[in-house]
């Protein structure tokens, strides 16, 4: 697996390093090919460590987790941030079968973690609207006029569709489409 550290206000030895990698590693045996793993460390105020761990997998799949701990333990927001992460793959195993190896999430998931699923999503609601061309700044005022988490507009300057959101840490993002 190949490996990315980034450090926010907080210095990083090799020890955490190396754990992350061992923890981190574990989650190869699920995908096909060797996936791209970034990990962020932080530390806020109050010795409260965060982790965030983006797995990719070759054929574009992502997993995302982001976990803390209070006590100032690196180590348990790594494993907290794993732990959630595999929870995640054996939880969806079955609709991730086609996208990531069918016979490592068959196989090594032990029985007690089948989970029933629901043999599709359940779309409760369909919404259209006309896709308006705007500037960012407009786009996050609709927003926060709107209440709403996410807004989803045409950029006047690149012409791309894009989305911006909220982000749980603060501020705002932004996601714009390829073609």
């Amino acid at each position: 697996m190949k490996f990315t550290f980034t450090c926010k206000k907080v210095p990083l030895n090799d020890s955490i390093k190396e754990y992350a990698e061992k923890k981190i590693g574990k989650l190869e045996r699920y995908f096909p090919e060797e996936p791209d793993a970034a990990v962020i460390f932080s530390v806020e105020k109050k010795n409260r460590c965060t982790v965030e761990i983006t797995l990719r997998a070759a054929n574009g799949t992502l997993f995302r987790a982001q976990e803390q701990d209070s006590e100032g333990d690196m180590r348990g927001a790594i494993d907290a941030a794993v732990n959630f992460i595999d929870r995640r793959i054996r939880k969806n195993k079955t609709r991730l079968a086609k996208n990531l190896r069918p016979d490592a999430l068959q196989s090594e998931v032990p029985a007690e973690f089948d989970v029933a699923e629901d043999v599709e999503f359940n779309v409760v609601r369909t919404k259209r609207f006309a896709v308006q061309p705007m500037t960012i700044d407009e786009a996050i005022l609709q927003m926060n006029l709107l209440d709403h988490d996410f807004y989803l507009f045409r950029n006047v300057h690149t012409a791309q569709v894009c989305v911006v959101y909220h982000r749980r840490e603060g501020g705002y993002g932004l996601i714009e489409a390829e073609e």
